[in-house]
């Protein structure tokens, strides 16, 4: 509807007309200001074929306005005929048009069957170079919801194929990510061959039926994968498959690439992919805490920044200690955390392994610096404290322990709502 709304602009607004003491005051004092862009928009010349699809159009966008989307449908078959226009330039806005608003009316029409979606999307391949990749990968997400996963092979296959003059260098990387999909397509039917083979005896032709799939999809997906970029489904498609064949070794490489890779974009979910491989081949704690380090650093407020505390905490050295009441403390500062048992209990042992220090107020007071100020209207009100005592006792327990450690002699209302409450 954006578009939509943005091809046929909004109503004319008319400059209204000053009086002539403007005018000649304008005469004698010229402004050094840059000027404003004018309201006042000059009537189009149009021709009658022109004004006839606008028209059309104006009535398309009313009906899915109030959702008539059999009356838009009705009115969209007339407006197809724009893609006739032999003007080139004034064409091309129209053919997304097209193709955007069908699908959109036949994805609301509930006797639209696939069929009519095959119709509009090749008409819409043909009327243009300029969208075809991507209208061939939108045709093959419509077929691969309806399960039919060859015809969505075949779709993405023609479209990898596709060339066209300067147009194809342009749109290398749209033919990338159909490269990529089609691998996706190779893993899913390579998915349904281990599925059979797990149900039924294996037969020496599955196998190599289901070793096919597998060299297909891994061929194009080390080449993609050499292109930065977030390719996260691809990356678990490409190292479950890995694994399933005992390349453990390549697929961790793949995962490290992907993480520390300075030419890709940062991304979490590449430590976490990494820090799951690695924890399901129980790899050294040494390991899982690089990843998680890197991974914190990214998003502190991660769910895995519990895991990572606790590897610190059995690591019983100082400094991981210390730098676990940092993470834990990072947890707590997003509201999200708040309420969270198991966060403040692993808080409460990390504290209580500080006290065996003797330096162990500095190390706390150190973290809470910057935040006395904030913390207890965070943590500890009476508000907090009445709702903890009412949701969650062991919570309430574990807080009031912790409020005089984490900001001494600050009369802290949640404690002293904890003395009426028990009182």
């Amino acid at each position: 509807m954006e578009a939509l709304d943005e091809y046929l602009g909004p109503p004319v607004v008319l400059e209204d007309e000053s009086d002539s003491s403007d005018c000649s005051s304008r005469k004698r004092h010229k402004s050094k200001l840059p000027l404003a862009k004018s309201m006042c928009v000059e009537a189009r010349v149009e021709s009658g074929f022109h004004k006839t699809c606008r028209i059309c159009l104006e009535h398309v966008r009313e009906a899915m306005l109030h959702h008539r989307w059999q009356e838009a449908a009705e009115y969209m078959a007339s407006y197809t005929q724009i893609l006739e226009d032999r003007n080139k330039i004034k064409a091309q806005p129209h053919k997304e048009l097209v193709w955007r608003i069908s699908t959109e009316i036949l994805h609301h029409l509930p006797n639209a069957t696939v069929k009519d979606y095959n119709i509009i999307y090749e008409q819409m391949k043909h009327s243009g170079v300029k969208h075809y990749l991507m209208i061939c990968l939108e045709h093959s997400f419509h077929l691969m919801l309806h399960g039919d996963i060859q015809a969505a092979k075949r779709q993405l296959s023609i479209a990898e194929s596709w060339r066209h003059g300067k147009e194809s260098v342009s749109q290398l990387p749209r033919i990338k990510l159909i490269q990529a999909y089609r691998s996706l397509l190779d893993y899913i039917m390579w998915c349904d061959k281990k599925s059979t083979l797990s149900i039924n005896n294996s037969f020496e032709s599955d196998n190599q039926g289901m070793h096919t799939f597998f060299r297909l999809a891994a061929t194009n997906l080390q080449d993609i994968l050499k292109n930065p970029g977030v390719w996260d489904p691809f990356i678990l498609c490409y190292v479950e498959m890995l694994e399933y064949y005992g390349d453990n070794e390549e697929a961790q490489k793949v995962l490290n690439d992907y993480a520390y890779d300075n030419s890709f974009p940062p991304n979490p979910n590449a430590h976490v992919y990494l820090y799951q491989f690695l924890k399901r081949h129980d790899a050294p704690d040494k390991k899982l805490m690089k990843v998680l380090k890197h991974l914190h650093l990214l998003v502190p407020s991660h769910e895995l920044m519990l895991a990572y505390s606790c590897l610190l905490l059995q690591s019983e050295k100082q400094s991981h200690t210390q730098k676990a009441l940092g993470v834990l403390l990072e947890m707590l500062d997003f509201q999200c955390w708040r309420s969270n048992l198991d966060v403040w209990k692993c808080l409460h042992a990390v504290i209580h392994q500080l006290l065996q220090q003797e330096e162990w107020a500095t190390s706390v007071q150190g973290q809470m610096a910057l935040r006395n100020d904030w913390w207890p209207a965070l943590h500890f009100t009476s508000f907090h404290a009445k709702k903890d005592l009412e949701e969650n006792s062991e919570l309430f327990k574990v807080k009031a322990s912790l409020a005089e450690i984490l900001c001494p002699g600050r009369p802290l209302r949640y404690t002293a709502e904890t003395q009426m409450l028990t009182s």
